[in-house]
């Protein structure tokens, strides 16, 4: 059996959703299947069924394809840290802030660690996807790509190319890419996926002959532009969810801070047609909303400090003074409704720091070195802060705080999440070449 490699030709190209599509396609013919991503850069994680921590693209996709999660889907996180740092999570724990360039000078320390996440997941599954990261072929950055090149290398993968033509430049993107692979691996490309197509199909029958026969690259699908509202890795995919608010009973605002995290706490809100859900990014006037809802944040500091400068701190606050709107703060957003926030051991900060807080809640937040992770059927917990007063969460009339994510989740959106990637694969499948990458993985 061979296993894939998912490559984008850019950034945003699709390539977390593909994964799992391929993967239950797979399914479908009978194999089993793990997806896998040797390195993830987003501030959106999830606690994986072993404790760890995950990207949140990685668990999505085992969701979708229904096997459990471990840190091997996803050995190594990158996550924003303080100043120009970045957290580094190995193995699912988090072991230090890193900057740039020393991450990279110690790249070769973490290959062994991927090497281990792909042979285990590789030793239980007849197919292990692995998502690329970005374009495979950033030259200047190729030594250092543990996500594309070197699995892809490393372990003799299949490789399907992704291409948005919904940017523009499609043909010089697939072309270009496929070139610049290294000769090995331009020999393992099975074909290119064009993804996010608009409009009439036919227009772009042209288009498919020159990829075929003038790149000589097989073209395994043109897929239509199809919103998919499920899974959201990071800011990009959530400014692409799409909202039907005609039938709308309900408003409610998302604070949506410079470091929000966790955008998936919002995706039961977005499959809800009674709710309309606007993503707030200015000081703009709240009062028409049934809801204000303080998101998670990677950096609960310096977003706080932005809700301040911003005027919507302030605004907050006397919205929560009328008591006309209801509050929820889901973990940074409920640190924030604390009289302050204490950093002593610099777990954010540059310096020990006192910040005040929203004062919402009689208790005071305290960052603790060892981030916890806790598990608990839909609700997971990935923080630093701790409240000795209110750990459990924190509830009045018109306020509700809580650590926990995944607060929304309920059995009709299971269900709905269910059917939504049963009817979406049912849907984009008609569009594919299913025998040819059947075929290429046996």
């Amino acid at each position: 059996m061979h296993n894939l490699s998912i490559f984008g030709t850019s950034s945003d190209a699709g390539k977390s959703t593909v994964t799992w599509l391929i993967g239950r396609i797979l399914q479908d013919a009978g194999y089993s299947v793990a997806p896998f991503k040797a390195q993830n850069v987003s501030n959106n994680a999830h606690v994986a069924d072993d404790g760890s921590e995950i990207a949140i693209a990685q668990h999505f996709q085992a969701k979708a394809l229904g096997v459990p999660t471990s840190w091997h889907n996803n050995p190594v996180l990158l996550k924003s840290g303080r100043g120009s740092m970045a957290s580094l999570i190995v193995e699912g724990k988090s072991v230090a802030d890193k900057d740039v360039w020393a991450y990279y000078r110690e790249l070769d320390t973490l290959k062994p660690v991927v090497k281990e996440g792909f042979t285990w997941l590789d030793a239980r599954y007849d197919v292990v996807i692995a998502e690329g990261a970005g374009s495979p072929v950033e030259l200047n950055l190729m030594e250092k790509d543990l996500s594309n090149i070197f699995i892809a290398t490393e372990f003799n993968t299949k490789i399907i190319l992704v291409a948005d033509i919904e940017k523009g430049g499609v043909f010089a993107s697939v072309y270009g890419v496929y070139h610049l692979l290294p000769e090995e691996l331009r020999n393992n490309v099975i074909g290119v996926i064009v993804n996010k197509f608009r409009g009439d199909m036919s227009l772009f029958d042209e288009g498919v002959h020159i990829i075929e026969e003038e790149f000589g690259i097989p073209v395994l699908g043109v897929l239509p532009y199809e919103p998919f509202n499920l899974g959201f890795e990071d800011s990009q995919s959530l400014m692409n969810y799409t909202q039907d608010c005609s039938k709308a009973t309900r408003h409610v605002a998302v604070i949506a801070y410079p470091t929000m995290s966790n955008y998936t706490d919002f995706e039961p809100l977005l499959a809800d047609e009674n709710t309309c859900v606007e993503f707030v990014t200015t000081n703009i006037d709240l009062s028409g909303y049934e809801c204000i809802i303080l998101p998670g944040s990677k950096r609960v500091i310096d977003d706080l400090r932005w809700l301040k400068q911003t005027g919507l701190f302030a605004q907050i606050q006397k919205h929560h003074q009328a008591g006309k709107i209801h509050l929820i703060g889901i973990c940074g957003g409920y640190q924030m409704m604390f009289e302050q926030i204490i950093d002593k051991d610099c777990i954010e900060t540059t310096k020990p720091t006192v910040e005040v807080g929203l004062g919402f809640i009689d208790d005071e937040i305290v960052f603790q070195k060892e981030k916890i992770l806790k598990k608990e059927g839909e609700c997971y917990e990935i923080h630093h802060g701790t409240s000795t007063k209110y750990p459990d969460g924190y509830k009045t009339d018109k306020l509700y705080g809580t650590f926990c994510h995944g607060l929304f989740v309920d059995d009709w959106f299971k269900t709905y999440e269910q059917e939504r990637i049963k009817t979406f694969t049912e849907t984009i499948k008609k569009y594919l070449d299913i025998e040819r990458i059947v075929q290429s993985v046996r």
